[in-house]
């Protein structure tokens, strides 16, 4: 916004209206009506920026930031309202000879205005009148015509009354085919020029209640704008206003993703055969098929006709329990295809086909029942390229060519609450009280987003590698709710895109009562994650309440049911495996060292269930020095072996289990770390064959009620090579018959992981890309204080003692390592913060290991996750 006086707006307009080739200029004022659309935090934040063809010039309107501006400056500052301004430039217009045109109003209201005109301004050039439907405005090919018609009647200055934001956004991307060299985004002008709004008195004005006149004139219409809009842009005004804020290199996105190079235009070239997984590819679509035969044949054929404006790879994850799906994309040899060996539900079969794909520049999630229309691949691209965004999504038609509502806002207890009372009804509620977004140009033109359904998303890659796998405790709903949360919780944004068009037929989709509470469930399941404990039990509260005022039908009493009784949840469909899988399940052992575990350890259990039921692994729990029920539940499991310590030491729990086992490889689980069978799978075949002695599964950490400082700590540590390149710190590892012939027995040291890491050289041991166990962090600051404490008073003590061939770096060395690649990590101020606190938990969690000691004999464990 660019304060200035009255004559001095009035001359930087006029000056450019008669200047050569300088670009458009857009003239608009900002009021909170402004605010609420274009400022920061909101729908349309630098959109009015992308089009760098036209040049805003944003005066200073309403009281409210009037007197805002007063405080920033110290100085008065006048109101600069298109109704005010208007004459005095059709005054100058008229006396330069410059031609004016109208856009906006009524045809009633234009003639008003001509027959006022021709008494009063007889000699203003009139370039031409334009009324146009509002199905005029929102449709791209009409408003290109329109843009041209006002073009051949050559306007110096266009008046522009649409009302805010159709207005700017129109000007924005149509004011430079337009021909004006001035774009007055007006609004109400046209009625106040036609004498159809009558002015507030000056008192009234001067005041600042002018607002309050023109809502007891039209309560209907405004009455949302000054009562409910209007307190909220009020709110944000004050919040975060500021004067000289100076340009941002990046106006639209943080943390650009430079890999993504658009063609400006499609080209149009003959389609190419996808490419294998082992070419880096500009696009790779990810499908995941459950029964769905009839789909991925038009599919794979609209896809296919995308690969003249781009190379392209497909990967297809199958989850469905026959082979007909298989068996189709069998036809499209170029097509990457794998069964997943069960129902891993969506985020598992997204995981799955990207572990294969491959390099790419961006990764393409599509609903196998989508139909993407020529043109919209290239569409996403270039909006990523222009916008520096970690994801953009398409617009999705139904069946009959209207728009689906797909774009959403981020959950909260008022919009579950407003969803909760008003449903589908009353659509122009505000935002804080819908989680669906429903207007109309919202679906028009490009903008920032918080998320939308995951039927189509286009992420970069840079996105993609930060934040990681999709969480597949969403077997299905939400998962594209939590995908882009951490997408913009990593500092990236998410854009709509309008002209990237993709049918979505729904053949792929169905519902049932357990589906329709599962979509409940996860729900609630999204807010105990990110929300903090207090507010996801108001959450599920709000979500109860809807789903209890809907038990007439019967998915809504299954959700009731469900969301009143957690343990029903385990009964909701979840990921399976086909009973085939153990089949190909390797020999081994897997070793659960316990001691008092009884919260967690039935948790880690039954995530060996298909495990335990192949007979092909011994799993052990070793419970030492137990007085809880942790032996009692472990015992319940039939096929696993329980064995009775007496002394509380992990150390003697780990050596009497590898004494009651003859198999190999043994896999070394904590007893609060779930373990999946593919990851099991994938270790004991990598530790049967080949060079390597020692391996553990990926991880992924869950942060699910943990504080904000505990999940920055955890993303910035997820963001330093180093800690994900060791066997320490993943609460599991493994070893074969020679790698462990190396360690003989489990010395007395805290940290075994640690000490196993530093027995192999890197070519001895390796992280394995497997579907990640699931690593449950503290919950709260000094629970992970203490976690730290113990880590580095083990560090502490096992440094005098290394064995002669590790090749873990000393203390100073792995010090200053960390410090390099967390000072790399930085990518923009998310980053940033999440950096800082890395290092204060590090410090003060190595400050505390000091005091501590070799001495102390104390054993802090995280009792926070165990609840």
């Amino acid at each position: 916004m660019k304060l200035l006086e009255f004559d001095g707006a009035l001359r930087e307009i006029m000056d450019r209206a008669t200047s050569v080739g300088a670009p458009p200029l857009g003239v608009c004022s900002a009021n909170l009506d402004h605010i609420l659309h274009f400022g920061a935090g909101s729908r349309w934040v630098g959109a009015m920026a992308e089009h760098a063809s036209v040049e805003w010039l944003t005066l200073l309107d309403g009281a409210p930031l009037v007197a805002q501006a007063r405080r920033l400056t110290d100085q008065p500052w006048p109101r600069l309202a298109g109704s005010d301004l208007v004459e005095p430039l059709l005054d100058e217009a008229e006396r330069r000879g410059l031609s004016v045109g109208f856009l906006g109003g009524t045809e009633q209201a234009q003639e008003l205005i001509r027959s006022r005109f021709a008494v009063e301004r007889p000699d203003l050039a009139i370039a031409g009148w334009w009324a146009p439907e509002r199905s005029v405005i929102s449709d791209e090919q009409a408003s290109l015509e329109l843009a041209a018609q006002i073009a051949a009647n050559a306007p110096d200055i266009l008046v522009v009354g649409m009302g805010k934001p159709r207005q700017e956004l129109w000007v924005s991307k149509y004011g430079r085919l337009t021909g004006a060299k001035i774009l007055l985004a007006f609004g109400a002008v046209v009625d106040f020029l036609a004498g159809r709004i009558r002015r507030a008195p000056s008192w009234i004005s001067s005041h600042g209640f002018e607002w309050a006149w023109r809502l007891l004139l039209e309560p209907r219409r405004l009455a949302r704008r000054y009562l409910v809009d209007g307190p909220e842009a009020y709110l944000k005004l004050r919040q975060v206003s500021a004067a000289n804020i100076p340009p941002t290199a990046l106006p639209m996105g943080r943390n650009p993703d430079h890999s993504i190079n658009a063609p400006a235009r499609a080209n149009h070239q003959a389609p190419q055969p996808f490419l294998p997984a082992a070419v880096r590819a500009e696009v790779a679509a990810i499908v995941v098929t459950y029964n769905n035969a009839d789909d991925v044949g038009p599919l794979i054929s609209s896809l296919r006709a995308m690969t003249g404006e781009q190379t392209m790879k497909v990967v297809v994850a199958d989850n469905s329990p026959d082979d007909r799906t298989m068996t189709e994309l069998a036809k499209h040899p170029d097509v990457i295809s794998l069964p997943t060996g069960g129902n891993l539900g969506y985020a598992g079969g997204i995981n799955a086909a990207m572990r294969v794909a491959g390099p790419a520049d961006a990764y393409l999630i599509l609903n196998p029942d989508l139909r993407v229309e020529p043109g919209a691949v290239a569409a996403l691209r270039r909006r990523m390229s222009l916008s520096h965004a970690g994801a953009v999504v398409p617009v999705l038609l139904e069946n009959d060519g209207s728009v689906y509502p797909s774009l959403r806002r981020e959950p909260s207890v008022m919009r579950a609450l407003g969803d909760a009372a008003l449903g589908s009804h009353l659509r122009r509620r505000p935002a804080w009280l819908s989680e669906m977004d429903f207007d109309v140009e919202g679906y028009q033109y490009a903008h920032r987003i918080e998320w939308a359904t995951g039927a189509a998303l286009l992420i970069s890659d840079e996105a993609a590698q930060t934040v990681g796998e999709w969480d597949e405790q969403f077997f299905l709903y939400s998962e594209e709710t939590d995908y882009c949360h951490r997408i913009r919780e990593a500092g990236k944004s998410i854009w709509f895109e309008p002209t990237a068009r993709m049918w979505h037929e729904g053949g792929g989709s169905g519902t049932s009562p357990q589906l329709t509470a599962l979509l409940s469930v996860n729900r609630v399941r999204y807010a105990a994650k990110h929300l903090g404990r207090s507010r996801a039990l108001l959450f599920r509260a709000a979500v109860c309440a809807a789903e209890m005022a809907r038990m007439n039908k019967p998915g809504h009493r299954e959700a009731a049911r469900a969301l009143l009784s957690k343990r029903l949840w385990q009964t909701l469909p979840h990921a399976t495996r086909s009973p085939d899988f153990s089949k190909g399940l390797p020999t081994g052992a897997v070793i659960i060292p316990a001691h008092n575990e009884g919260k967690v350890i039935g948790r880690t259990l039954d995530s060996l269930k298909e495990v335990i039921s192949a007979g092909t692994v011994d799993v052990i729990v070793a419970c030492n020095g137990c007085t809880d029920d942790t032996e009692s539940i472990a015992s319940q499991y039939r096929g696993i072996k329980v064995l009775h310590v007496e002394e509380a030491s992990k150390t003697a729990a780990l050596n009497a289990a590898d004494g009651a086992t003859e198999l190999w490889p043994r896999l070394y689980l904590d007893a609060d770390v779930e373990l999946n069978p593919e990851a099991l799978q994938a270790v004991f075949k990598a530790l049967e064959a080949g060079s390597l002695l020692a391996a553990r599964p990926a991880f992924r950490y869950d942060t699910i009620g943990a504080s904000a400082l505990v999940r920055a700590y955890y993303r910035a540590r997820n963001r330093i090579p180093g800690n994900s390149q060791g066997l320490w710190g993943a609460g599991v590892y493994a070893m074969n018959a020679n790698g462990h012939d190396r360690l003989g027995e489990f010395p007395g040291l805290t940290g075994d992981d640690y000490y196993v890491d530093g027995l192999f050289q890197p070519g001895e041991k390796a992280v394995l890309e497997t579907d990640p166990v699931v690593v449950r962090t503290p919950r709260s600051s000094r629970a992970l204080l203490a976690i730290l404490r113990r880590t580095y008073r083990g560090n502490q003590q096992q440094r005098p003692s290394r064995a002669p061939q590790s090749t873990s770096p000393d203390a100073a060395s792995s010090t200053a390592r960390t410090l390099q690649e967390l000072t790399g990590s930085v990518r923009g101020p998310v980053s940033a913060f999440d950096a800082l606190v890395y290092a204060a938990f590090a410090v003060i969690g190595r400050y505390g290991a000091f005091f501590t000691g070799r001495a102390s004999a104390s054993w802090e464990r995280d009792e926070s996750s165990r609840q």
